[in-house]
């Protein structure tokens, strides 16, 4: 598309909104922006831009919206749009396209998922710049694909949320990959089916598809939306077969991007050298190492990306070990499938968990982790859900439920945790729900839960733990 003299309607005057804007006016297009919000409006004065507060239907002559994430397809404004026959992109699409007029535009690699993208984002970084690579990790993560885009780097390892893809229709990544799908942001999507869509838009003209072929939707996904031209590699949690990554022992190894498959595969790293460790993080650790071959790095690159990769805060972070028991932080385990692969990383466990579910079950968790549980400390409004699931698929284990108006509930958590565990025993904010109810987001409470741990270790350092 020639941006310049078009005229563009920006929905939304967020932070999205704020990166959208300068860029359009640089291409030279004419731009509108709407937002319900007059103060978040008004702060785009100076922009360049006409600002229109409240808009229900594209103004005359406009020939392209581009929306902010969050805005729902069913919008006053997007279906007016869809009416009138103004197509309507997001800002990633806007990125893939702005980033097409460059002479040499960058590679983008492509995550989605609904567990494990911000992980495995994080780790492909790491790997590509041990490989050399001018990369960086963007999308949604706090750093926007059409910043990216205008800083000049050469690889974008890009993590894309369901409703980024709903909006971006001729994206063609050089390697995508679907890690996993569950039940999530159906209230947004209206169904599994169209949520499981919009995920397989990163495939649609993906050059090479990888898929994690532990996991029946994305196979699935794979399977529906990948063109015949695209590259199939899968990743698997075992042996692998001809154009596969997984495990060998405790190897993860390619028989995918290897001058013979085969007869022939590549070591790539150890079970040691994937952090945090789990199951799930050694599968997110296998997609990136995927992706990243697919954009051509060394084995020696893999495990060096994968040695130096730091985990985010609140994603499986040892807190503390305090009398033999070590405190972990997974607050941003905000849906059961996530709190899955936390559990399933550790053999005897005091559970700490609870918030707002958002309707989502429980007991096929309940039931697959079980055997692990030491104990269960609940706290938040949804509490008895998983109350009530623990006493039907787990009901030897004990469950302390905290009260509602507990002054410190983590601080109480916490302290109810340590009463139930035993020397070898990890006690696990692993929450399997949204932190809403309780706190601002979820790294508030994480960080209450490392704070809570820091005073329990701190006050173990001054006597010893039975008091005598």
């Amino acid at each position: 598309m020639d941006f310049a003299g078009s005229h563009v309607l920006v929905a939304g005057a967020g932070v999205t909104g704020k990166s959208i804007v300068p860029v359009l006016t640089e291409l030279g297009a004419r731009v509108t922006v709407t937002d319900g919000n007059a103060e978040r409006l008004a702060e785009l004065e100076g922009l360049g831009a006409e600002l229109v507060p409240g808009l229900t239907e594209p103004p005359e002559g406009t020939a392209l919206v581009v929306t902010s994430p969050g805005w729902r397809p069913t919008s006053p404004l997007l279906v007016a749009a869809a009416e009138a026959g103004v197509e309507v992109i997001g800002d990633v699409e806007l990125a893939w396209r702005v980033g097409q007029l460059r002479e040499h535009p960058p590679s983008w690699l492509v995550v989605t998922g609904t567990n494990g993208k911000t992980t495995t984002v994080g780790m492909l970084e790491s790997i590509l710049k041990a490989g050399g690579a001018n990369a960086v990790a963007c999308g949604n993560i706090g750093y926007a694909a059409l910043d990216a885009v205008r800083a000049g780097y050469d690889v974008l390892a890009v993590e894309l949320s369901s409703f980024q893809l709903h909006w971006s229709s001729t994206l063609a990544p050089d390697a995508a990959v679907v890690l996993n799908l569950a039940e999530d942001h159906i209230d947004w999507h209206g169904s599994m089916d169209e949520y499981a869509a919009a995920k397989g838009r990163a495939y649609t003209h993906a050059k090479i598809v990888v898929h994690n072929a532990d996991d029946e939707w994305s196979a699935k996904i794979a399977d529906d939306h990948a063109s015949e031209d695209a590259r199939r590699v899968a990743f698997r949690l075992d042996t692998p077969s001809v154009g596969e990554l997984g495990l060998v022992e405790d190897l993860l190894v390619d028989r995918a991007f290897v001058a013979d498959p085969a007869t022939s595969a590549e070591e790539l790293a150890t079970l040691a050298d994937v952090r945090p460790a789990g199951p799930h993080n050694v599968s997110n650790a296998l997609a990136a190492a995927s992706l990243a071959r697919a954009h051509g790095v060394t084995p020696d690159a893999v495990v060096k990306g994968l040695r130096e990769y730091q985990p985010a805060p609140h994603r499986a972070v040892e807190v503390a070990e305090v009398a033999g028991v070590r405190y972990v932080n997974d607050s941003k385990a905000t849906n059961p499938h996530a709190a899955a692969g936390s559990l399933r990383a550790h053999q005897s466990i005091v559970w700490i968990a609870g918030g707002q579910l958002k309707g989502a079950s429980v007991d096929e968790l309940v039931i697959s982790i079980a055997g692990r549980l030491r104990g269960v400390v609940l706290l938040g409004v949804d509490s008895p859900v998983i109350a009530a699931a623990v006493a039907r698929h787990a009901p030897d284990v004990p469950v302390n439920s905290l009260r509602p108006g507990d002054h410190e509930p983590m601080t109480a958590a916490v302290s109810a945790a340590s009463a139930m565990a035993r020397p070898g025993d990890v006690v696990l904010l692993a929450p399997a729900a949204a932190s809403l109810d309780m706190f601002r987001n979820y790294g508030e409470r994480g960080d209450a839960f490392a704070a809570a741990v820091h005073v329990l270790r701190d006050d173990a350092a001054g006597a010893p733990r039975d008091g005598h």
